[in-house]
């Protein structure tokens, strides 16, 4: 991928390894626990809510982490806060593999949702710093489908765990395994920060380029970069709250669906990895999109094809109420792949957005509120869908993230052209 990064021409290529493989191996091993987390809270003798509450506990981690994670990338660089990452994940696994009680392993989920904040946010900031606006989509769609790759491959690769020692809590080590060589892989291979920006100080120099001496940057902290940026988190912020809420509700809904209709657990998982794998091929094409004809095309979309599947699936559900049959079953095939298009069509558009936005200077502070307002919309999503299931029914909670879904996409029309401007074709 040839670019341009403050003058000089170079490719991405010769740093692509440091820059993605560690995002494909933590993101693996995460993969791999998260389906067993509920398995082993209910395995130490927790309740179907507490080991419930106990999975949850990745995403408050998630939250936790996300607007301090900012100010310790700011302050360390992004290598170092990827490192520490891997290393308080490893505190967390071995915590959760040792666990004697649910609370126990609540404390080691909860440290590697923290972990999990530094490291995501560490890796988008140099995407941030050092990848030009006419390349950053496609770049940072790449990064988000190392994520997902890594989440689609670490249910399969637990199974197999699974099935050679027949105990779940071998699955943790899968992830220890995978924090140990993300270290080792950022230790060894090159600090792609220090790579690049040795090569464009050294087009400035021998083009005699005037350039800003690094102390002369002034860093302006979280809290000063929170209150300067207030407008832009609360009108882009909600925006992504609302983007990362119909994705995370789309992961929930579609299992309940599965089985509101009467499907066999079997059935349910084959539908939904069926969804991830198309999900899972569009990653790249989002970022073509973004790139070549700007954020919207990709983003209201999938905002609209999210908000379109919740309403189709409301009305799936609904009538299987009153007569459930094969048809039913078909429809919910159909709307699940849909809303994977429509999900896969949106790949890498929160980080996008963030990077847009973000000082190019000092883009870690930023990105770490930014972060916390689409990871909300993740953990709400959930909570709010289970509620109105539990007050009313599962067709009308669907029917109503639907609408959520569209009013999502009036307000990116809206926000998006003021906020963020349109790309270079390339």
């Amino acid at each position: 991928m040839l670019m341009t990064s403050a003058g000089p021409t170079f490719r991405l290529g010769s740093v692509a390894l440091p820059v993605y493989l560690p995002g494909l191996l933590f993101s693996i091993g995460e993969g791999a626990v998260i389906p067993v987390i509920p398995v082993d809270a209910a395995r130490l003798g927790g309740s179907l809510a507490l080991a419930g509450f106990i999975s949850a506990l990745i995403m408050v981690g998630t939250l936790i982490g996300d607007i301090p994670s900012g100010w310790i990338v700011a302050r360390v660089g992004e290598r170092t806060a990827m490192i520490g990452s891997a290393v308080a994940a490893l505190i967390g696994l071995v915590l959760c593999f040792l666990a004697v009680n649910p609370a126990m392993l609540g404390i080691g989920v909860l440290l590697l949702g923290i972990a999990t904040a530094s490291f995501a946010l560490a890796r988008q900031a140099f995407m941030t710093t050092f990848v030009p606006l006419s390349h950053r989509a496609r770049a940072l769609s790449l990064l988000g489908g190392m994520f997902r790759a890594g989440y689609f491959v670490g249910p399969f690769l637990a199974a197999l765990v699974i099935g050679l020692t027949g105990s779940t809590r071998s699955v943790f080590a899968i992830d220890l395994i995978a924090c140990v060589v993300v270290a080792i892989v950022l230790l060894v291979l090159p600090d792609p920060s220090a790579v690049l920006a040795a090569r464009r100080e050294a087009h400035l120099t021998d083009t005699g380029a005037i350039r800003v001496a690094e102390g002369e940057v002034r860093r302006e902290g979280l809290f000063r970069t929170i209150a300067r940026h207030r407008q832009v988190l609360a009108r882009m912020g909600l925006t992504a709250a609302l983007i990362g809420g119909l994705r995370s509700s789309r992961q929930v809904i579609l299992p309940l669906a599965g089985v509101s209709l009467g499907m066999q657990e079997s059935s349910i998982a084959l539908v939904v990895g069926i969804a991830g794998a198309v999900d899972l091929a569009l990653f790249f094409t989002s970022g073509q999109i973004m790139d070549r004809f700007g954020r919207l095309w990709s983003a209201l979309p999938s905002m609209i094809g999210l908000g379109i599947g919740h309403l189709a699936l409301a009305v799936v559900v609904g009538l299987s109420v009153a007569a459930a049959s094969a048809t039913s079953v078909a429809w919910f095939v159909a709307v699940a792949i849909f809303m994977s298009l429509a999900n896969g069509v949106g790949s890498g558009i929160l980080m996008t957005f963030g990077a847009d936005l973000a000082p190019r200077h000092d883009p870690a502070p930023f990105l770490g509120a930014y972060r916390f307002t689409g990871d909300a919309g993740n953990a709400a999503a959930p909570l709010a869908l289970s509620g109105l299931t539990a007050l009313v029914s599962l067709s009308f909670a669907a029917g109503a993230l639907g609408v959520v879904g569209l009013l999502g996409a009036s307000l990116l029309a809206r926000w998006v052209p003021r906020f963020i401007p349109r790309p270079v074709r390339a």
